[in-house]
């Protein structure tokens, strides 16, 4: 399944301050029943969003029309807790292209970069700089320019380099799963392939 291309994404953001956010949190296990990449927005961070009787409840933070955008920055260890790839999917179905962090857990930051969600793991310091931005002015833009592996706060000009697998990175440049990938090099496989036979 072909995702959106990423290359420089510009947006304001989301502030999740809470550190050891895991993926039960992210999508509780009730929902996991699905099969299909779509709906798990609606559910995302569902016990955090909602009451038991469904109405949202007002002080959390994407209920707050206060932020909105493209990116959610989250607390250090962002991800943790089980390998269900639906946490990744319920990200990117609400409508997240970037989650930026001090750190992820593995699994997470890999099950993201399947699905067209860039993890940015940033410093601590860099991290709280951000916090600091958003809580001072929500509308506060970040630059991520995955090409250059940078992300810069708008605002200051302030920018950090950040690490990215070179195949994951060419794939998200190019809207590709590791299925579109291998199509996008069919020839080349097929050529390699008839040569090993001669």
């Amino acid at each position: 399944m072909a995702y959106d291309k990423f290359t420089i994404l510009t947006s304001s953001a989301v502030p999740l301050p809470i550190e050891n956010v895991d993926t039960d949190q992210i999508i509780p296990a009730r929902f996991l029943k699905a099969t299909k990449r779509e709906g798990f927005g609606d559910n995302l961070f569902r016990d955090w969003r909602y009451n038991g009787d469904d109405t949202p409840k007002a002080d959390f933070v994407l209920n707050d029309s206060t932020y909105s955008g493209k990116i959610l920055i989250g607390g250090k260890n962002f991800g943790s807790g089980s390998s269900r790839e639906h946490a990744a999917w319920a990200v990117y179905d609400y409508g997240f292209r970037a989650v930026v962090s001090s750190f992820f857990a593995d699994i997470f930051k890999g099950n993201c970069l399947n699905i067209g969600v860039l993890p940015v793991q940033v410093s601590p310091e860099f991290a709280d700089t951000i916090f600091k931005a958003i809580e001072a002015d929500p509308k506060t833009a970040l630059e991520i320019n995955l090409p250059e592996q940078t992300i810069t706060l708008l605002s200051t000009g302030q920018k950090e380099s950040f690490d990215i697998n070179g195949y994951k990175k060419n794939n998200m440049i190019n809207g590709f799963d590791d299925i579109d990938y291998l199509n996008n090099i069919k020839e080349e496989i097929v050529d390699f392939a008839s040569k090993q036979l001669i």
